[in-house]
């Protein structure tokens, strides 16, 4: 099962479930011939060869993947060309993926950059799908996204093949035994080797510093004086490092489903606990049953599947303790998704693991072939790099009671997450938390959502006091699900829209219900 920090999750579930900062230049909005570089308005990132700075995007349409077909319309794809180590410039490059739709209105203000999270999560593949969500920048913005190195169409990785990925999945992620624990950490083991196989010099330069670099040179390339940036969930963590690299180069910057930038692994690891946890009591409330009771209730289910995995109707698979868990993670992703949680449970509880284990297939992105996609992949390669900590298991154990404690449900799977998921990584890890202070940046709007299960609300006022004194501006939600912009509130959207378009910056501590 991936880490639970992850917005593009809601990509799968939408399936199952049916400052007044300154513009930037505006001197692309004219027709480019399908070519795009920097204006005179964009300054270089510094460090940069000149090969690399003055480079052209050619744009072009979109071809379709295995994955998803082309997106047709007006969406166009492009390469660029980046550093692969960026101590390093002069040296051996790489190619990043783009996608882009060009403004549709005469005052353009420039592009907004969105990244949607994992980290690992395709911008490519997930722009075209959320550009109804924001049809009312579109008319101003050029929309662009992109696939980070080490992601999809950017030199992603895959660490393990179909096969070997659905062997792990029997692997329990809980481990109650000496000969469990050992299974757990060898195959945590394997899947590093695994990475260092695929990737090689690359698992070096995926950090999330590396991909905030090569923001500051699309940006550059794309002819912006500023960037103009919607962060969500990892995204927003992203959108941090680059307002403390580049803090004279911040436009207009929302970031929303918060990661708390303070939180160390354990740290990440007991939010996580209780931001799920939280969702899944106002689930409960929503049908009627006390949190209680109602948690209780999916322990004992689940403590059930730990030693007797439920037949399913997909051949030659049962639904184990650690599927049927990722299976209750994917609906607390949004409230829409509820109601099918509901009917998966009760089959459950009737002996029939089908309804789960869709679930679980959805999030870990099986698709009915027995294929599965890569983002869990890149993610761990991404964060591995990005979290110098190496929790042991003798430091696990002993905090396992606290996290159990912060969640009966989720305690047990996130504590044991925090001595698998790194462990034995061939790469050592940078820092034990971003850095994100922003001295002198234009105003960043966060926005922060009370139910938000995977980037726990705390996140966003500890992001925004990291940023800075008159940087980071707090907006919150009082919503469920995993972000705020697009998910129901007028009151939010019509505040990031105004920060956006005419670049009015909300009162701190505004409350949207």
């Amino acid at each position: 099962m991936a880490r639970l920090v992850r917005w593009t999750a809601l990509t799968a579930a939408a399936a199952l479930l049916t400052a007044g900062c300154s513009g930037g230049s505006s001197g692309d909005d004219r027709d480019d011939g399908g070519r795009s570089s920097a204006g005179p308005s964009a300054p270089a990132p510094s460090g940069v060869p000149a090969a690399l700075a003055s480079q052209t995007l050619e744009w072009a349409g979109c071809k379709g993947t295995a994955e998803a077909p082309a997106p047709g319309g007006d969406w166009q794809c492009a390469t660029l060309r980046a550093p692969l180590d960026w101590s390093a410039p002069d040296g051996e490059t790489i190619d990043l993926a783009l996608i882009r739709a060009k403004a549709t209105g005469g005052e353009r203000i420039g592009s907004l950059l969105f990244n949607f999270g994992g980290p690992g999560g395709s911008g490519v593949s997930t722009m075209p799908s959320y550009a109804d969500t924001v049809s009312s920048l579109h008319e101003r913005y050029d929309l662009v996204s992109w696939d980070p190195r080490g992601v999809a169409a950017s030199e992603g990785v895959r660490c393990r093949d179909d096969e070997a990925i659905e062997a792990a999945e029997t692997v329990d992620s809980t481990p109650d035994t000496p000969a469990e624990e050992r299974a757990y950490l060898q195959d945590a083991a394997d899947f590093g080797k695994g990475c260092e196989k695929a990737a090689g010099q690359l698992m070096h330069h995926v950090s999330t510093t590396d991909t905030a670099r090569d923001m500051d040179l699309m940006r550059h390339v794309l002819g912006d004086e500023r960037m103009h940036y919607f962060g969500i969930s990892y995204g927003t963590e992203l959108g941090g490092v680059y307002a403390h690299l580049f803090p004279e180069r911040v436009g207009r910057v929302i970031l929303d489903a918060v990661v708390d930038p303070s939180a160390d692994t354990m740290g990440h690891a007991e939010n996580q606990a209780r931001g799920f946890q939280r969702a899944l009591d106002d689930y409960l409330k929503s049908t009627g049953q006390e949190p209680e009771e109602g948690s209780r209730k999916i322990s004992d289910l689940l403590d059930r599947l730990d030693g007797k995995p439920l037949p399913t109707s997909s051949p030659g698979r049962k639904l184990t303790q650690s599927l049927a868990l990722t299976g209750i993670v994917l609906p607390l992703y949004s409230k829409s998704g509820w109601s099918t949680l509901t009917s998966a449970l009760a089959a459950a509880e009737e002996g029939d693991g089908s309804e789960l284990l869709a679930l679980a297939d959805g999030y870990n992105e099986r698709d009915p072939s027995g294929r599965y996609g890569t983002t869990t992949h890149s993610q761990r390669v991404i964060s591995c790099l990005d979290d110098k900590q190496r929790p042991t298991l003798e430091e696990t154990r002993k905090l396992l009671p606290e996290f159990e404690k912060v969640s009966p449900v989720f305690g047990d799977f996130l504590g044991w997450d925090t001595a698998g998921w790194c462990h034995d990584w061939p790469v050592a890890g940078q820092h034990e938390t971003p850095e994100v202070s922003a001295p002198g940046a234009a105003p960043i709007l966060v926005v922060g959502n009370t139910g938000d299960p995977a980037t726990p609300y705390e996140g966003a006022r500890r992001m925004a006091d990291e940023l800075g004194k008159d940087v980071g501006v707090v907006l919150t939600w009082k919503g469920e699900g995993h972000g705020a912009y697009g998910s129901g509130s007028d009151c939010v959207d019509s505040a990031v829209d105004a920060y956006l378009l005419k670049g009015t910056v909300p009162k701190d501590g505004k409350v949207c219900s």
